[in-house]
């Protein structure tokens, strides 16, 4: 009698006779591919880089290795014998490619016993969709002795994430344009620092250093940097800094600021007084720009860094200063939620009132470039599956590329989560300036500092199109 199917169980030593046979049907998968390569270490473009390859027989010998491996056992280790086996020995002959997207049945027949030991060697095959066989061999094991029946483990589910990727097709992106010319204010620390050096080294930028100089080249040696092919403009302290690099910038000396180890509110003072003339019509306003592994698209967070309770006039300034950004980075059109606690509007929530202003605003062309909706819940603007669970029709809910917070403490809390609970990077910039303004984390790594510079140049470049 077959077991439950909620339960496994195995088949003795005694209970085999020699012809029992046992199988196992599965098609490969792009997924089984990334999988081994992550467990195993294996990344040999031959198997994991379909451009080298050049065919989709290129998974040939990890299909051999993971099916003729490990599906033989798989077969041997729950179905015949099935728990409690031990797996001695393996012979296999890898016959013919497996190819992406083949369906491969592996079956085991008992050949031959072996009494005094308890052992049984099995005859192994492959075959494919067609009848082929792939791979032949024989496998010897210890069949169990006692029964075994237990319940049928559920097996966690394993999400494949290639953390980073967004942000590297996006420094490929800016690599291929002139560096820009970047005053790093005040780069005392070696994270300040060492995000300037390799950004120039990564050609995203022209570092002008600017602060004490005394401490520079103290943390440039503490660090072990070379920044000897750097201008370095000696000042004071960090504040004489911040207002050398604003005058660099009003002069064209320069063409972005980059933040260092100082903090924001002394770093933006000199931008944001009028005789710099730094300052646009618009207000200026903070975007994160996050590359979350769980979704699909790069993620435009705003405004969590400088304006704390931003009216309806603040947030048609910070949301089209993202949209900016957007089309800055290639997205043509896109899809802009404003995010309040609920999806309706509601006269005792004020931000579902601003939201539904904003949406009214880019029907009358006070906003462009976008398409807007709100207001939206976060899930509803990130979840297809959520909106449809609650009827919401919109063409921004669940594939939102812009996300309008109520205000800082909510767009600086959810960024931050996304960083530190979904192992999203995180790059930061400020517009509204007439230069791309670089704002960096001392907590960053080295990626987000790259990514930073890359929007900076995306910016800068897009700007020299008329396009800011």
């Amino acid at each position: 009698m077959a077991p439950a199917p909620d339960l496994i169980q195995n088949r003795t030593f005694d209970e085999i006779k020699v012809g029992d046979t046992a199988c196992l049907t599965r098609k490969l998968a792009q997924r089984d591919i990334d999988l081994f390569a992550v467990v195993s270490g294996n990344i040999n473009p031959a198997h994991v880089d379909p451009e080298y390859a050049r065919s989709d027989m290129f998974h040939e010998v990890i299909a051999h290795g993971m099916w003729g491996g490990a599906l033989i056992s798989t077969v041997l280790g729950t179905e015949l014998p099935g728990p409690g086996t031990i797996y001695l020995d393996q012979s296999l002959r890898f016959l013919s490619p497996i190819g992406l997207g083949e369906t491969v049945t592996v079956r085991v027949t008992a050949r031959e016993k072996d009494v005094s030991h308890h052992r049984v060697t099995f005859d192994c095959t492959c075959t494919n969709q067609n009848g082929k066989v792939v791979i032949d061999g024989t496998a010897l094991v210890i069949a169990p002795v006692k029964k075994i029946s237990r319940p049928r483990i559920v097996l966690p589910e394993v999400r494949l994430e290639e953390r980073g990727k967004k942000f590297r097709n996006m420094i490929a992106m800016a690599e291929t344009l002139e560096p820009i010319l970047t005053a790093v204010v005040h780069p005392v620390d070696a994270s300040s620092l060492g995000g300037a050096v390799a950004a120039a080294q990564a050609n995203l930028i022209t570092p002008v250093l600017i602060g004490p100089e005394a401490k520079i080249r103290a943390t440039a040696k503490d660090a072990g940097l070379d920044i000897s092919p750097y201008r370095l403009v000696a000042t004071e302290h960090s504040d004489a800094a911040a207002a050398q690099a604003a005058a660099m910038a009003q002069s064209g000396e320069v063409h972005a600021l980059m933040k260092g180890s100082l903090h924001t509110d002394e770093f933006l003072h000199p931008v944001i007084l009028r005789e710099n003339n730094l300052r646009t019509q618009r207000r200026l306003s903070h975007v994160f720009l996050l590359d979350v592994p769980t979704y699909e698209r790069p993620l435009f967070i705003t405004d969590g860094a400088i304006n704390i309770s931003p009216d309806l006039g603040a947030k048609r300034d910070i949301t089209q200063n993202a949209i900016d950004m957007a089309h800055a980075l290639g997205i043509t059109l896109p899809k802009v939620a404003v995010l309040c606690a609920v999806e309706v509007v509601s006269t005792k929530i004020l931000s579902t009132i601003d939201a539904a202003a904003l949406c009214k605003m880019a029907d009358r062309r006070q906003i462009t470039g976008a398409v807007i909706d709100g207001p939206l819940a976060f899930d509803n603007a990130v979840s297809t599956a959520a909106a449809k669970a609650k009827k919401i029709d919109s063409p921004v809910a669940g594939q939102a590329d812009i996300l309008i917070a109520p205000d800082l403490d909510a767009g600086n809390m959810l960024a931050k989560q996304l960083e530190y609970l979904a192992d999203a990077d995180a790059a930061g910039v400020v517009l509204g300036a007439r230069v791309p303004i670089i704002l960096t984390s001392r907590a960053d790594s080295v990626q987000s500092r790259l990514a930073s510079c890359a929007v900076a140049a995306l910016i800068k470049r897009y700007a020299l199109m008329g396009g800011i």
